[in-house]
């Protein structure tokens, strides 16, 4: 068990940990691709949009909004449709909608009474800030991929978290659902590192994660959710 008292502040993945980005994704995408009359599921739409937007984010830095837009035009290209102007635009247009997880806000809440909060996050800073009114707490740190100029899993965003935060890295504990953007990075920078597998003892045809079946995430600590991490930090 970690000793939570060795930290001072908290940096959070979003979409996944904070953000029911599945449901948010799956909401924006089933009605362009029923619109075109493809047959998908939900997983398998999910696997197919983890597979184009990684694409998406390698190689040279540009805005998530374009990756976004990009993604959109894949999926159709795979699936045999061409989507609209409007169309193109389902994802970015709905993040701001995605809803926190159940668990998220008071649980935030209960861990601002302690420690400061900072989100480390693959989005644009527009895009976010329509995220962060849902979330209802004020992080006291915020860093995009958009300032950052790269996507986790690249260490240079939580380098600039943690020079930001201005405490030793390991006095940053790092909260994350996805083990290959953020769990893995995280410890290899160096943090520690709290695995969020909010999927464990579901049977999934597809992770959008991409995270191990066998549960062996590499983490200091796993927890199916925040509450739990909340009831064991005694907060």
């Amino acid at each position: 068990m970690l000793d939570f008292n060795n930290y001072d502040a908290l940096t959070f993945d979003c979409y996944g940990t904070l953000i029911d980005w599945e449901s948010g994704i799956a909401g924006a995408l089933r009605p362009v691709v029923d619109a075109h009359g493809t047959s998908v599921s939900d997983d398998e739409l999910m696997a197919l949009y983890a597979e184009i937007e990684g694409v998406g984010k390698s190689g040279e830095y540009r805005r998530y909004r374009e990756v976004l837009r990009a993604t959109v035009r894949g999926i159709g290209t795979r699936l045999g449709f061409v989507p609209s102007l409007s169309e193109v635009e389902c994802l970015a247009g709905s993040i701001g909608s995605w809803q926190p997880f159940p668990d998220t806000i008071d649980a935030l809440r209960r861990f601002q009474g302690k420690y400061r909060l900072c989100i480390v996050s693959n989005v644009d800073d527009d895009l976010f800030a329509g995220t962060a009114r849902t979330l209802e707490v004020d992080f006291d740190y915020i860093v995009t991929a958009e300032q950052a100029g790269s996507y986790k899993p690249s260490h240079n965003n939580f380098a600039i978290a943690v020079a930001r935060i201005g405490v030793p890295k390991e006095r940053v504990l790092h909260v994350a659902e996805s083990v290959k953007l953020d769990i893995v990075p995280a410890k290899s920078f160096g943090m520690d590192a709290v695995w969020v597998n909010r999927h464990a003892g579901l049977e999934r045809e597809g992770s959008a994660s991409g995270n191990p079946a066998d549960g062996n995430s590499g983490a200091d600590l796993e927890v199916p959710d925040l509450k739990t991490l909340a009831d064991l930090m005694g907060l």
